[in-house]
């Protein structure tokens, strides 16, 4: 065998698609393959696609053209290897394989049955797999944030979403496994967890024949890491057992991404979500009675067929009314493959924009006044990067999730990796900037510590 072939990845899409690349790389590093970030250089390219919307398969399709010119041989991988199959490799000839959502931890023989000049496609039609604590794996994060998915797939069918047809059904990881994975992370220094999967509220329903997240919360209560962050929390599924769990773990912090999508009861009845929309004005005003510290982010969708301008109208109030923290605002995108591709009354895109620019529009001035209360508080930052120019530090408080949320700019001496008090001094729509807190800063804060509220 001649010399070992250098892989590079080309990672789109979501954080789930994240781990799946970072098994990928653990698994050919593990296995001598040299992994490269140089594309121009790689003799392959891996490239995890996202198929969730037209706008993701769009930036996927974008980046496999430009590779396919570049005369790379590609491996695609991901949501559209799942999704559209034969017509990848009937229009990628450049494409040597095709790798589904529930089969990376094959890439090696995928590799090496490749370099033999076979054309290889390993999806299954089923998706069954998720990886444990053992699957070698190299984080592209920050080294003090790490994701960890608890579980994967979906068992709901909501009319919009394609993602129980490309990830399968809900399958959940054992708690010990879960925290097995924990403690290693935390023995590598890692300040912040992040769990998730699609509806992680529900983990561990599969598994143990009802939801578990109560359980898994207080066993991570028991590791040594500052930050447990939880993604996708569906409001029925926030029990009283739940938020206890949340209130009483110290490091579970009390940030809840809520992926309400509307407001309307009519309009979530044609979502075929599962809950009815009368009650999310009581889940929320719950929430924030049983969790006043709670930061509360939500997406929401405009333009499904045959939202009126009354039902939208119902959305806008609400967001005015419950003040959230951080808001998503996205246009619905028909999906072919979902209940909800041909439905009649479709809402023109012009429509749709002009919606979701008035949902900004509410929702901008209510993120400055919630970012605005900050100032004067002692806050502990995730101190993630350092501004070339000004030398200042960049981090996060526990307000901010990675990626989706604000960033907090700070002055002064503080590691990166480490957790650093803040006094916060000012303040705009997203982001907070600060400087290293003094230490009568942090007297004057007292058991305030860590508070987000």
């Amino acid at each position: 065998m001649g010399k070992t072939p250098t892989i590079a990845f080309s990672h789109l899409g979501c954080e789930k698609n994240r781990i799946d690349t970072e098994h990928m790389i653990g698994l050919l590093a593990e296995a001598g393959y040299g992994v490269n970030a140089d594309e121009d250089s790689a003799d392959y390219v891996v490239v995890n696609t996202c198929s969730f919307i037209q706008a993701a398969r769009e930036e996927s399709v974008r980046t496999l053209v430009g590779l396919a010119e570049s005369g790379k041989k590609i491996v695609i991988s991901g949501c559209m290897a799942q999704h559209f199959q034969e017509q990848l490799l009937e229009e990628l000839p450049e494409a040597v394989a095709l790798v589904g959502t529930g089969d990376y931890h094959k890439i090696v023989d995928v590799i090496e049955r490749a370099e033999t000049g076979e054309r290889v496609t390993e999806v299954s039609s089923d998706p069954t797999y998720i990886a444990d604590e053992n699957l070698p794996r190299y984080r592209t994060t920050t080294e003090s944030v790490a994701y960890v998915r608890v579980a994967e797939g979906c068992d709901y069918r909501c009319a919009f979403c394609i993602i129980p047809h490309l990830r399968g059904n809900q399958r959940s990881r054992p708690i010990e496994s879960i925290v097995a994975e924990v403690e290693r992370l935390a023995s590598e220094g890692v300040q912040e967890v992040i769990l998730i999967s699609q509806i992680t509220t529900n983990y561990g329903l599969d598994l143990y024949g009802q939801p578990k997240l109560a359980e898994l919360l207080c066993a991570l209560g028991k590791v040594d890491i500052p930050w447990i962050r939880i993604h996708y929390a569906y409001p029925t599924g926030l029990t009283p057992k739940v938020i206890a769990a949340i209130r009483e773990t110290p490091n579970v912090l009390p940030y809840l991404d809520l992926p309400l999508q509307h407001s309307h009861p009519d309009v979530l009845k044609a979502m075929n979500r599962p809950w009815q929309g009368q009650v999310n004005d009581k889940i929320i005003e719950r929430l924030k009675q049983e969790l006043p510290d709670a930061v509360l982010r939500t997406t929401l969708i405009v333009g499904f067929p045959g939202e009126t301008s009354e039902q939208f109208d119902h959305l806008a109030d609400f967001l005015q009314r419950h003040k959230f923290d951080h808001v998503g605002v996205f246009t619905f995108s028909p999906e072919e493959g979902t209940a909800a591709f041909d439905l009649p009354n479709p809402v023109d895109q012009a429509v749709m924009d002009a919606r979701r620019d008035r949902l900004m529009a509410i929702q901008q001035p209510i993120a400055q006044e919630r970012n605005r209360a900050q100032i004067g508080r002692v806050v502990d930052v995730l101190i993630e990067q350092e501004h070339p120019g000004s030398g200042l530090k960049i981090g996060r408080s526990a307000r901010f999730a990675p990626e989706v949320d604000g960033l907090v700019y700070v002055r002064g001496e503080a590691r990166l990796g480490s957790l650093v008090p803040v006094r916060i001094t000012d303040a705009d729509i997203y982001d907070l900037h600060g400087e290293v807190a003094t230490a009568a800063d942090v007297l004057a804060r007292g058991t305030a510590a860590g508070a987000i509220s």
